[in-house]
């Protein structure tokens, strides 16, 4: 799979460009907040629908502009796919594939798949149970579209049960007969979620160890575990058991919405225990599992983002992932960095077909 362009209109600080892409290393050099990781930002929201990073969409559209609109060509094979995504302030999100309007949204996710390799990663060990949940549910979704369907029923009632317990709180009313209605139609989703979460994990941990000791060559034993209420006990009784408390906290206590994926080296938690660079090999490894194991299930190569992973990292790191690059593991891949002699250093000779764009301020000009 192959990004062969990208068009940008008012796009956070672009207002507008236009670039046509290698289609094998595309490198975007420019200063810290010039706007190279707003390009990778913008690939994203072809693959995803969204940004890649916390915010709103609106934040996306540029100052003084009402509308944004980011478009690109994909080829796999030999079908040309273009993809629009525009949103207007005051309107709906809206996303198109050959000129045609989704009727769901989620009909998307998984056919253009990315992997995104940043500084921010690190995230997923240092932050709450949250951000896991967010990544393996989005990494699930892309290769599972019953999963992303199920996921989204799941928080549609979550979140009419939250708002009845509200309702229940603000008017001194209880009604158990509808909150139980909402109780069994959120029971069967919740197991199958936290099944398909187990089952996913079987598949992915052997993966993910592989590429960690490639990346480290260290002996520490690393793993990824499902930390689930479900198993604890019937998610039915579990609701009935937290009526009370959900009532007083106006929300719901128990289900797959509050698991976890645990992070563990030697048993222990990487988040306690792993040095900076142990933390480091641990979420590059996820990514790389994350790569394979899509590139195992659709049959071709996710483009993959590296966003100043050259400042971030080691010199170890950057040559392990460049004799990747060199052994054409990935396919089409995108990368920023601040400085042009040093992009240039560390990928001479891995590829004849490089690209390099000058990003400053919101302009973008190829590199001759």
């Amino acid at each position: 799979m192959l990004l062969e362009n990208l068009s940008l209109l008012f796009f956070k600080n672009y207002e507008e460009a236009s670039l046509s892409f290698s289609e094998h290393i595309n490198c975007f050099i420019g200063d810290n907040g010039s706007g190279k990781t707003n390009l990778l930002d913008a690939i994203h929201y072809l693959s995803l629908t969204k940004s890649a990073f916390p915010g709103t969409d609106l934040q996306s559209i540029k100052q003084e502009a009402d509308f944004f609109m980011v478009k690109g060509r994909f080829s796999i094979e030999t079908e040309k796919h273009t993809v629009q995504v525009s949103l207007k302030q005051g309107q709906k999100k809206t996303v198109t594939h050959n000129k045609a309007l989704y009727d769901k949204m989620s009909d998307h996710i998984g056919r253009f798949p990315v992997v995104l390799i940043s500084p921010y990663d690190t995230d997923l060990i240092r932050e709450g149970s949250e951000e896991r949940r967010k990544y393996f549910d989005s990494l699930i979704s892309q290769l599972n579209h019953t999963y992303l369907e199920q996921l989204i029923q799941y928080n549609y009632i979550l979140k009419q049960r939250n708002s009845l317990l509200k309702q229940f709180a603000e008017r001194h009313t209880f009604d158990r007969d509808y909150l139980h209605i909402l109780n069994e139609q959120l029971v069967p989703l919740g197991e199958q979620l936290a099944q398909e979460r187990q089952a996913f994990l079987a598949e992915f941990v052997p993966v993910f160890q592989k590429h960690y000791h490639h990346i480290s060559d260290s002996s520490e034993t690393v793993s990824l575990t499902y930390k689930g209420q479900l198993a604890e006990a019937d998610f039915a009784k579990q609701l009935l058991q937290a009526e009370r408390k959900d009532l007083a906290l106006q929300r719901t206590t128990v289900g797959p919405h509050k698991d976890d994926f645990i992070f563990l080296m030697d048993g222990n938690p990487v988040k306690n225990f792993g040095s900076q660079g142990q933390q480091k090999s641990f979420v590059i490894a996820l990514k790389l599992a994350h790569f394979e194991v899509m590139v195992d299930r659709q049959h071709h190569k996710p483009l993959l983002l590296l966003d100043d992973i050259f400042d971030r990292l080691d010199e170890k790191r950057i040559t392990k992932l460049m004799q990747m690059v060199a052994a054409h593991t990935f396919g089409q891949i995108f990368l920023t960095d601040t400085h042009l002699d040093r992009t240039d250093k560390i990928l001479e000779g891995l590829s004849e077909s490089i690209h390099r764009f000058e990003v400053k301020e919101g302009n973008v000009k190829v590199i001759v």
